[in-house]
């Protein structure tokens, strides 16, 4: 029989300065999101241009397929590699995901035809790159939450998670380019390359980053966690900072995690984690159906009802994407000193509320492009600051042992969603004739959004400047502070 162990290694993380040590691993682990950014911005960008004779003359239903097949990819990624992550370890994971996109993403340059086979080739790469960013998507978050001193893991992650629309402006900006000042046949091919060369650099920094020694120390590794933790140490003392003292009373005794399938997950998720599993379902689905929603549709109502070209759309849609970035990178800080729970309150609640005044300023017709480009970046400020708390929220709500499944499995339900969200809202805009259809989709959004805000309020786990084992005990975990761990109303660490 396996006995426990007490350890301080989530203490000797948590008290750790900040330095380039934490530097180097966000930028590491982070360009994960601008990928993602990149990869669906540039397949947005050259939907258009497959249709035509001089590149592979698909057909709109085949071109649309793309981005389906791409999407079924994340999620079949996030299931599959998120179970992996937590039962191989967040190092293996973030490395094989990685090369996983790169394969997948840079073998679409390739497509020379669009016969039969060319086309099952074509939607194999994309799914294959999809599954490689969803998994990236479980691992990296579970790394990141691991690794990040508590006091920082708030606006860190919401940062990181908000670089997604750094990728849709290097994605617009580099398609617009590509497919105005080269060749088309050469332009498109060489848009699904910026991602692959940006992640292969990365790659190599990535070999140099070490292990969760919180992973290993719960999985029984405790020489491998120790190693991590001395290495990480002496990394950030080499830089002149000084190591503050490690809290003894922060010990937790832990025994080496049995390996948990989904269907036990699900019995962690409802059974011991009931509200938290609803708070994260809900927010997971309220931001993706109105994320979704918006930004696949946009260059839509842009043309139907405000006549833009589609030639002029990326100008508007990198005003949009900036709006998206600078709320994380401004406001995100805010959820490590106001709380997690009164900002993802506000966040969900004022762009929905926003979304509903829009909607009807859009039904009245005082809004032209620009006005409307200007509102949504307005809006969007604040839903892409909550929309990355909700992935920070998942990652650090449950167990070391189920989180990068967790993340997996809600980010799965979230692009399930939100799928739905083009679909209907591209029926709703139809010829443009009809502008009532889409207001009442738009006041439907904003009340989604809202929805999901008041879930916060009532909900929402007080996880800031916490301890992540503070936030949910281990389920290796034998005693912490002289306590057994109890689920349920008893346990201080439970909802």
């Amino acid at each position: 029989m396996d006995t426990g162990v007490r350890t301080l290694i989530p203490a000797r993380i948590d008290r750790l300065p900040w330095s380039p040590f934490h530097t180097r691993m966000v930028i590491a682990l982070g360009v994960a999101w601008i990928l993602d950014g990149l990869e669906i911005t540039v397949a947005s960008a050259i939907a258009d241009t497959l249709t035509k004779p001089e590149t592979l003359h698909l057909s709109s239903t085949a071109v649309g397929l793309i981005a389906t097949v791409y999407l079924i990819g994340e999620v079949v990624g996030a299931l599959y590699f998120g179970h992996l992550s937590d039962r191989l370890g967040r190092r293996k994971l973030f490395m094989l995901t990685l090369a996983v996109y790169l394969i997948g993403s840079g073998l679409t340059a390739f497509t020379l035809g669009n016969g039969t086979g060319w086309l099952i080739f074509l939607y194999l790469t994309r799914f294959i790159a999809g599954m490689g960013i969803g998994g990236e998507y479980a691992a990296i978050n579970s790394a990141i939450d691991e690794l990040i001193p508590a006091r920082f893991r708030g606006r860190v992650d919401i940062a990181v998670n908000g670089t997604y629309w750094a990728g849709a402006v290097l994605g617009t900006l580099g398609s617009f380019i590509l497919l105005n000042k080269v060749d088309v046949s050469l332009g498109w091919r060489l848009g699904f390359l910026i991602g692959p060369v940006l992640g292969l650099v990365i790659l190599f920094v990535r070999r140099h980053l070490p292990e969760s020694p919180r992973w290993q120390i719960m999985h029984g590794r405790n020489d491998e966690a120790e190693e991590s933790i001395a290495r990480i140490e002496h990394e950030v003392e080499e830089t002149g900072r000084t190591l503050p003292p490690v809290d003894e009373q922060k010990a937790i005794e832990v025994k080496p995690a049995e390996q948990i399938g989904y269907l036990a997950l699900a019995r962690v998720l409802f059974r011991e984690y009931p509200s938290r599993a609803v708070l994260g379902a809900t927010l997971m689905i309220t931001q993706s159906f109105l994320y979704n929603a918006i930004f696949f549709t946009y260059t839509l109502v842009l043309g139907k009802f405000y006549g833009v070209s589609s030639e002029s759309t990326p100008l508007y849609l990198i005003a949009f994407a900036v709006g998206n970035l600078v709320g994380p990178f401004t406001i995100g800080h805010l959820f490590d000193t106001i709380g997690r729970r009164a900002m993802l309150f506000w966040t969900y609640v004022l762009s929905g509320a926003l979304l509903g005044v829009t909607a009807l300023l859009f039904y009245t017709g005082t809004l032209n492009a620009i006005t409307q480009t200007i509102a949504w970046c307005v809006i969007f400020f604040f839903a892409s600051a909550g929309a990355s708390a909700a992935y920070l929220t998942v990652s650090e709500i449950f167990p070391l042992e189920v989180r990068a499944k967790a993340i997996g499995v809600f980010f799965a339900i979230a692009q399930c969603f939100g799928a739905l969200g083009p679909v209907i809202y591209g029926a709703l805009i139809g010829s443009g004739d009809h502008p009532v259809r889409l207001f009442i989709g738009y006041l439907v959004g904003a009340v989604i959004m809202i929805i999901g805000g008041l879930v916060a309020r009532f909900l929402a786990v007080d996880a800031e400047n916490k301890s992540l084992e503070e936030i949910a005990l281990p389920l290796s975990a034998t005693a912490r502070r002289g306590r057994t761990r109890a689920e349920g109303a008893a346990s201080p660490f439970s909802t």
